[in-house]
């Protein structure tokens, strides 16, 4: 098997609404929503249709984690969701409350925007040529 990043833990305040707004905000599958005892869970949402790395939901339980929640990477860009159909995506996040930073660029690599998630994490939606 090809050497790959299977997940990429993001931690969120709460794993249920975590789960709704990334399937409902970013059409993301929910792949596994396993119970781990003791309010810890395993949960895994990915792209649909995609086959890259999933997101591992991961509930902060430390004040220290808490403080890192929309965080991660002081306020750079932290995930790049690629896309073939930029406009409809960006039409459907638009429709559902995602938060834009900023209007669509046409640059020489593709489309792309910053938007927000639920945290506040940033993320470029992109369409590359």
């Amino acid at each position: 098997m090809p050497r790959k990043i299977g997940a990429i833990s993001l931690v969120v305040r709460d794993y249920d609404e975590a789960i709704a707004w990334y399937t409902r905000c970013l059409r993301f599958d929910l792949l596994e929503d396993a119970d781990h005892g003791g309010g810890k869970r395993w949960v895994l949402v990915a792209p649909a249709r995609g086959d890259g790395t999933a997101l591992l939901l991961a509930m902060a339980a430390t004040p220290e984690q808490r403080a890192r929640i929309g965080d991660q990477t002081g306020g750079r860009v932290f995930l790049f969701l690629h896309t073939d159909d930029f406009e409809s995506d960006h039409r459907h996040m638009l429709a559902h409350g995602v938060k834009f930073l900023e209007p669509p660029r046409h640059e020489a690599y593709g489309t792309v925007a910053v938007f927000e998630d639920l945290y506040a994490n940033h993320w470029d939606l992109l369409q590359l040529k």
